[in-house]
């Protein structure tokens, strides 16, 4: 279980309407996207105040993750509106215990992944910001490498991504989020684009993760 101080007394109510929107989906849309926004201020305050929360974000962060609620980024908002409940399975996992660290991300039908990303991952304690750059995708289980900024322009290509994250490959800098929190059940973050993301643990992914 991660360590309490990962979602600190002053978080308690807002964690709850998000678990349960995880959990459910049937909270409303609006409500917690005001959850979102609210944790996002809470943290940021008990982080300044919490020298050690950045800490025990990441230890909660190993694992694997189900994308559950996301606004989208700014540049999808503008396109098709806020998403909301995300209608696909797209599962992430954040392994901290390899040097370096890696993330997957990849959409799936049923346990069957149709498109998967991998990379390293870098993590500020201090600031909670999580930088990373995929190099490799797999197609129905073809693994090939990618070009630098490869994953930056199928992102933004498809919706998946920030557009934002192409003009960062260019730079030679990586695509970022920057995390609000994450416990035992769920985790939140702002993506580099703008929007607002909530997962939910997803535990069969994460027992495959761990073979």
């Amino acid at each position: 279980m991660a360590p309490a101080a990962s979602t600190p007394a002053a978080a308690a109510a807002a964690v709850a309407l998000l678990v349960r929107a995880a959990e459910t989906r049937a909270e409303e849309s609006h409500a917690v996207i005001e959850a979102l926004v609210g944790l996002e201020k809470t943290m940021r305050a008990e982080a300044k105040a919490d020298a050690k929360l950045g800490g025990a974000t990441l230890d909660a962060l190993d694992g694997a993750w189900r994308l559950c609620f996301t606004t989208g980024t700014v540049d999808t908002q503008k396109k098709i509106g806020k998403i909301n409940y995300f209608p696909l399975k797209a599962v992430q996992t954040f392994d901290t215990t390899t040097e370096p660290m890696a993330i997957t991300n990849g959409i799936y039908v049923g346990d069957v992944a149709l498109v998967r990303f991998f990379g390293p991952f870098e993590f500020n304690e201090g600031t909670r910001k999580l930088t990373f750059d995929f190099d490799e995708i797999s197609l129905l289980g073809l693994r090939i490498p990618l070009p630098k900024g490869g994953a930056a322009q199928i992102g933004a290509a498809s919706g998946l991504g920030s557009k934002s994250n192409v003009a960062r490959a260019k730079r030679e800098l990586p695509a970022f989020f920057n995390w609000i929190s994450a416990n035992e059940d769920i985790a939140t973050a702002r993506g580099g684009g703008g929007g607002l993301a909530l997962w939910r643990r997803d535990l069969e992914a994460q027992e495959r993760m761990r073979e």
